[in-house]
């Protein structure tokens, strides 16, 4: 397992699916699941690890009485280890501190700049705070590693390069291999390996990286399977 594989395989998942948005301002902010996302790591990389990062009196952030709360973790997949910082933010990503406060915005009518400013307060940060933004600095964080990250680039889905038809025949030809060895057809086992990857699209349409992880996940199940037939026929 190398740096280019984890990349390749983490930044070309399609993660829309798992994704909620909401609106600051004019501002529109993508945010993805953690649960999904870190589910999604372990499935591929069983030994993905991940740490919330500790300091004085063993709390997980640090604070600055003119910046504010910033928290940070730190995620290792194989020998790769990448680390990532987020500030703890309010809805309208302004630095939360210890105590409330308030700053001015231009007020508009129409589109149009009155001339005057208005107060908009900040709330003081709380544990819950802080804990929503150490879950979301991880998911930063495994973007980093490529999951998710081309919704940090304001991209709406990522590269995805097609498998070539002579790919697809090979997993054909495996999932053949495997229905025979299950007494079932090609075609169920087929769409029930689909159905694994949360793949709702045609065999035809995967891409490369798709059929990098049903190949590996398909030829694993065959030496599995042959594994057990020998041992029953002892």
């Amino acid at each position: 397992m190398n740096q280019e594989e984890i990349f390749k395989s983490l930044f070309t998942l399609d993660v829309n699916g798992h994704t909620e948005k909401k609106k600051s301002g004019n501002t529109t902010l993508t945010y993805l699941s953690w649960a999904w996302a870190w589910s999604e790591v372990k499935r591929l990389y069983p030994e993905a690890t991940y740490e919330i990062l500790k300091f004085e009196n063993n709390l997980p952030y640090v604070y600055d009485e003119n910046t504010g709360y910033m928290v940070f973790t730190k995620v290792t997949i194989g020998k790769l280890t990448h680390e990532m910082w987020l500030p703890v933010m309010d809805g309208a990503n302004k630095a939360m501190k210890n105590q409330p406060y308030t700053y001015q915005v231009k007020e508009y009518k129409n589109k149009q700049w009155t001339g005057n400013y208005i107060e908009k307060n900040v709330e003081a940060a709380t544990m819950f705070d802080v804990n929503k933004t150490i879950m979301r600095c991880l998911v930063k964080n495994l973007a980093m590693f490529g999951l998710g990250l081309y919704i940090y680039a304001g991209e709406d889905l990522p590269e995805m390069p097609s498998a070539t038809k002579e790919q697809i025949e090979e997993l054909k030809a495996l999932f053949e291999e495997a229905a025979a060895l299950k007494n079932r057809a090609p075609k169920t086992f087929e769409n029930q390996v689909l159905a694994y990857f949360q793949y709702g699209g045609k065999l035809e349409d995967v891409n490369e990286t798709m059929y990098e992880q049903i190949k590996k996940y398909t030829e694993s199940g065959i030496e599995q399977m042959k594994a057990a037939k020998e041992n029953n026929e002892k």
